[in-house]
């Protein structure tokens, strides 16, 4: 036996059909004090002093990363190459 409902309603309407409580003014609330917080992230950091502190270590920094990525790809590599075939 199947039975089919079909309702057409709208999101608001919905919620109030399952008896859920209404969070839109909280959720308001929240998305304002986001935007004012990285608003004042914003305005207290500048670009240069960002990039600064992402590239402190300039080309050694990048060549420490590159050599990292490097060995976890050979490690990779080496690991499933060592992996034993399953015998039938």
């Amino acid at each position: 036996m199947k039975v089919r409902v079909e309702m057409d309603l709208t999101p608001d309407e919905a919620r109030r059909l399952m008896g859920l409580p209404d969070l839109t003014g909280m959720q308001a609330r929240l998305v304002d004090e986001f935007e004012r917080r990285m608003m004042s992230a914003m305005e207290k950091s500048a670009p240069e002093e960002v990039m600064k502190q992402w590239f402190s270590l300039g080309s050694q920094g990048f060549e420490q990363f590159q050599r990292f990525i490097w060995e976890g790809a050979r490690n990779a590599a080496g690991a499933r190459k060592e992996t034993p075939k399953s015998s039938k």
